[in-house]
């Protein structure tokens, strides 16, 4: 099957029209413009010949770097600067999965947890975020995070890139080699943002119902240039600090397939710090808050459960083998967390509730995250154990010991399960599921690994402290936090939207 594949594969790429293929693309770069008077004439590229077709052809299967000009500079091939088809096909696909998780994943899943007044407001906040990260990521978001290593717009440094892809100049449907040998560079930078989206989003779970819209803005905007863009860049761009994988220079030689450091612990840590800022909700604790719908609470947990096969297998950024692991354990790991969170609640409290499955789930996908491409499936059951157990008790008796108010839990399943799950993922990972961990990595993985991680992790949480510090100062200072006593009261959806969520006359 898998020569016939090739064979149909090969007359397909031998019979396509380039002109079609490619377009205006087929236009030398400026370098390529006609030689200075007097200089030779370089001398034309010749097509490739069968032998190198197939093997170009194989290198897509196994999603592998394209030989033509690797093997002979003078040979070039028509088909070098298209993407792979069905690896563009997973990564569209995963870059919608991810979107769901927030649209309405999320959503729906923090919208049910706030009281019925407040339900319109977490709807919004997550509207707001996805429209405004979009616009500071065509802006120079991207550039900042995955521009070039020596772009044309400067150095990249191991903490912060450059303005190379500023306005997302030269990200076109040409693969960008440095992330992805056969995803067009297009679709990874969209793939990319709806990780820039989801992550400032998971923080309002922890100020719920109680920060003015026009401050979650403002602080979500600084707060993606001085946490997100910078740790994104540390821990996945090409040159970062703290890329393991693919920099043999990086200061730090931790690994995060899918965003435990990045996403999860960043805005874990952050929620906290801010919700501390904050304050309590009015009322809080004595005056009981339960979920006005745990239906919808429900419902989103199901999206964000498979919109998360996005998040994670995505993360390959490949429909190859590692991907395939990814989805496995996600699963593993998730379904487990799902349940021992809820009947670690069975035995405690003696019921298994609604919540305690939505939040295990939950809990299990953030703990996993990091670890996804690189633990087998015994790995993702040990992770599922400890997701299930670890947040619970962190929810459970950590808030109520110290009195702060994370209204949906946030810290509790983001930031303890993000850091478990970082610090897992060294103990865990191992070359037989990702062999990528070979390359720079080898004299580490199930050695000394968990040590790198330790450092990855202080570097972030010192970032999302620090930063959400001085940020939520200036926020304070320019607009405010915190609305009016009576704004709080009546509710965020009628005084600051001008709508109900629900209407029962």
């Amino acid at each position: 099957m898998k020569k016939l594949f090739l064979v149909i594969g090969l007359f397909a790429l031998l019979c396509a029209s380039p002109a079609s293929s490619r377009g205006a693309d087929d236009a030398p770069p400026p370098a390529a413009a006609a030689p200075a008077a007097g200089a030779p004439a370089a001398a034309a590229k010749a097509e490739p010949d069968l032998a190198q077709r197939i093997a170009d052809l194989e290198a897509y299967v196994s999603n592998g770097a394209r030989g033509a000009d690797a093997t002979d500079a003078k040979v070039t091939s028509k088909l070098t600067d298209i993407a792979g088809p069905g690896h563009n096909a997973w990564m569209m696909t995963s870059s919608a999965l991810v979107l769901f998780m927030t649209l309405p994943g999320l959503a729906l899943f923090y919208g049910g947890l706030v009281r019925r007044k407040n339900v319109l407001s977490v709807l919004a906040q997550c509207l707001g975020i996805a429209g405004l990260v979009t616009i500071l990521w065509w802006v120079c978001g991207y550039s900042l995070v995955f521009a070039d290593v020596n772009g044309p717009g400067g150095d990249s440094s191991t903490v912060i890139g450059n303005l190379t892809h500023a306005f997302l100049k030269g990200v076109d449907s040409k693969p960008n080699t440095n992330y992805a040998y056969w995803v067009s560079h297009n679709v990874f930078s969209m793939y990319q943002l709806m990780f820039a989206i989801i992550t400032p989003a998971l923080i309002i779970g922890a100020i719920a119902e109680r920060m003015k819209f026009s401050a979650i803005l403002l602080f979500v905007t600084l707060w993606m240039f001085v946490v997100y863009f910078p740790l994104a860049h540390m821990v996945w761009g090409i040159d970062g600090m703290m890329n393991g994988v693919w920099n043999p220079k990086a200061t730090i030689k931790a690994i995060d397939f899918a965003g435990g450091t990045v996403v999860h612990m960043s805005s874990g840590w952050s929620a906290l710090i801010l919700c501390l800022i904050l304050g309590k909700r009015l009322g809080f604790p004595k005056e009981a808050m339960p979920p006005h719908s745990m239906v919808l609470c429900m419902v989103g947990t199901g999206m964000l459960w498979v919109g998360w096969y996005g998040f994670n297998a995505g993360s390959a950024v490949a429909a190859d083998g590692v991907a395939a692991n990814a989805f496995m354990t996600t699963t593993l790991a998730t379904a487990v967390a799902s349940f021992v969170w809820a009947m670690a609640e069975y035995v405690i409290k003696g019921k298994p509730s609604i919540l305690g499955f939505c939040s295990g789930a939950v809990a299990g996908l953030v703990v996993i995250t990091p670890a996804t491409g690189f633990v087998n499936a015994s790995g993702a059951i040990i992770i599922g154990i400890a997701a299930g157990l670890i947040p619970f008790l962190a929810c459970w008796k950590l808030k109520a010991i110290f009195g702060y108010d994370d209204a949906l839990d946030t810290f509790g399943v983001h930031a303890v399960g993000g850091t478990l799950g970082a610090f897992l993922t060294g103990i865990l990972a191992t070359a037989d599921v990702n062999p990528n961990l070979t390359a720079n990595l080898k004299d580490i993985v199930g050695k000394t690994l968990w040590i790198e991680q330790l450092k990855a992790m202080a570097v972030t949480i010192v970032l999302a402290v620090v930063g959400t510090v001085i940020i939520a100062y200036i926020v304070k200072a320019v607009v405010g936090l915190r609305p009016s006593e009576e704004v709080e009261t009546i509710g965020l959806d009628l005084v600051e939207h001008g709508e109900e969520g629900y209407h029962t006359s």
